[in-house]
């Protein structure tokens, strides 16, 4: 359904922060003078791109071999209370989708929701419902991206691996964005061995199969946790996360997609991470 990604690539979260001229189309040929081959559109605050920019930034992402991906704002809660909120979530997901899919991109990554006290397994099915509501209307508007419910760094914000690997089994266009760096935090700082980041691609190739693996979107970055998760994000050289040993599990497993730095020196740590993984013998 989707097109295929050739190999790891590696990008920013956002426009780099060394573009001499702060604009999208900028960011994207300012991502290839770097050496990277991917940039995440951020609509954190909100989808307020016109579809003719889109348009304009799929001949520069292809000119310039870069695959884009999109971050969808903030104000998601698919498991929200109230009905209009629901909906305001739904829409916004699926016009970061509608503007990703003009701009010839590949994958949709945003917070699905919060627990809200409830029991996780009803969560699960409000959020899946909302989801197949989401495809179905991307399908009508013959929208084709990826959407994909991110691994959260918080106990109390729905998305744990199991239940974005499920819901990529159960709804079609769905799968997972594994943020490494969300995962050691929602765990008060496990999730940082080669043996736990095995556990978690094994798992998705028993659960997804071997596309699990060669169509992933992956978020690292350094991270400040306590034991109730998540504090904020921080760079790879000023954190505990084994980041170098986390490549070497990625390409021991030949993961295949798209690797976006959210450390807040987007573009410094994913050259760095580039340069280690190429540098890597398996």
């Amino acid at each position: 359904m989707m097109y295929r990604i050739d190999r790891l690539r590696f990008g920013t979260a956002g426009i780099p922060l060394s573009t001499p001229k702060r604009s999208t189309i900028d960011g994207i040929a300012h991502v290839r003078n770097l050496g990277l081959d991917a940039m995440e559109i951020e609509f954190v605050r909100g989808v307020n791109m016109k579809p003719e920019l889109a348009k304009k930034l799929k001949y520069v992402a292809r000119k310039n071999d870069v695959v884009l991906t999109a971050h969808a704002p903030y104000y998601i809660n698919l498991n929200a209370s109230e009905k209009a909120k629901v909906e305001a979530s739904k829409r916004r997901i699926i016009q970061t989708a509608e503007r990703l899919h003009d701009a010839g991109g590949w994958s949709v990554v945003f917070h699905a929701g919060y627990y809200l006290k409830q029991d996780p397994s009803k969560v699960y099915s409000r959020i899946k419902e909302a989801l197949k509501d989401i495809e179905r209307e991307l399908l009508n508007r013959g929208v084709k991206v990826w959407i994909r419910p991110e691994l959260t760094g918080k106990p109390t914000q729905f998305g744990d691996l199991k239940e974005i690997t499920k819901l990529s089994e159960d709804v079609e266009m769905v799968m997972p964005a594994i943020d490494f760096a969300h995962a050691h935090a929602r765990n008060a700082g496990k999730c940082n061995t080669e043996d736990e980041w095995r556990y978690m691609l094994s798992y998705i190739e028993d659960h997804l199969g071997r596309e699990g693996l060669d169509n992933m979107h992956i978020h690292v970055s350094g991270i400040a946790y306590t034991t109730k998760g998540e504090r904020n994000h921080l760079n790879l050289r000023d954190s505990d996360m084994r980041w170098e040993d986390l490549l070497k599990v990625l390409k021991e497993f030949r993961v295949k997609g798209v690797l976006i730095s959210e450390s807040p020196n987007i573009e410094k740590d994913a050259l760095l991470m580039k340069r280690t993984y190429e540098a890597i013998k398996v």
